[in-house]
């Protein structure tokens, strides 16, 4: 064992064998109470970026600014890791000043127009660009089953919060869910891509390998099994 899953503490092991990784933002897990604690990888991310990730147990949820945060979940409303940037800017705008909201699906289709042709931004929007300026503060992910997520991802105080969706990833996970798609990913998985993807999108910068060692337990533990089914004939 290399760490306690419920004081999220390594043991056996010293903190000088295990890297630390930094993080360009806020990570909070919303953990299901029926989630059992050995096949969850959420703990992997607060072991390894402590100061950056925080973990919930549902009902317990943090109160969010929802013109700063995101939630990476799979769904109708859900945008690209390459728009979002766009949506929390329009969101931020509408917040502060009394005008019409667009619907979701209207917001997606307007980062879209405006990420193929720059020169469409508004004053506003162009000048949020130029600033390097980022609205994100916080991304939310929720750790569960996929056949026990819609407890979390119904609560209504997710509800306004934008959904962003890793459309393009495929699952290398060992416990995938069967009559599930391979873009379901675990959530050591679905971080990992989702800062990968933020990196090169919206901080606009060459991904060198930053937020590689966030795969450290999951690398191991996936060689780990591999072999053993390798060895038993499952493969």
């Amino acid at each position: 064992m290399f760490f306690c899953y419920t004081c999220c503490s390594l043991v056996g092991v010293s903190e000088q064998h295990i890297p630390s990784v930094k993080l360009p933002v806020k990570i909070d897990i919303i953990k299901h109470p029926n989630e059992t604690d050995g096949k969850s990888t959420a703990i992997h991310a607060k072991i390894l970026a402590p100061d950056d990730v925080t973990i919930y147990t549902y009902p317990c949820i943090p109160e969010f600014e929802n013109d700063k945060v995101v939630l990476v979940f799979p769904g109708p409303g859900s945008v690209t890791v390459h728009d979002m940037m766009q949506c929390l800017r329009h969101r931020s705008h509408d917040s502060s000043e009394p005008r019409p909201k667009r619907p979701r699906g209207e917001e997606a289709l307007r980062a879209t127009h405006i990420a193929e042709d720059p020169g469409s931004r508004t004053p506003d929007e162009a000048e949020g660009a130029e600033s390097g300026e980022y609205p994100l503060q916080r991304v939310v992910f929720i750790d569960s089953t996929w056949n026990q997520t819609n407890r979390i991802i119904t609560d209504e105080r997710l509800q306004a919060v934008l959904q962003v969706e890793l459309k393009t990833r495929k699952t290398c996970f060992w416990r995938h869910q069967k009559g599930k798609p391979d873009t379901y990913l675990s959530t050591i998985e679905a971080i990992y891509y989702f800062l990968k993807d933020f990196h090169e999108h919206c901080l606009a910068q060459e991904y060198r390998g930053e937020y590689d060692n966030l795969l450290f337990f999951y690398a191991y533990l996936h060689s780990l099994i591999t072999r053993a089914k390798t060895s038993a004939g499952k493969l």
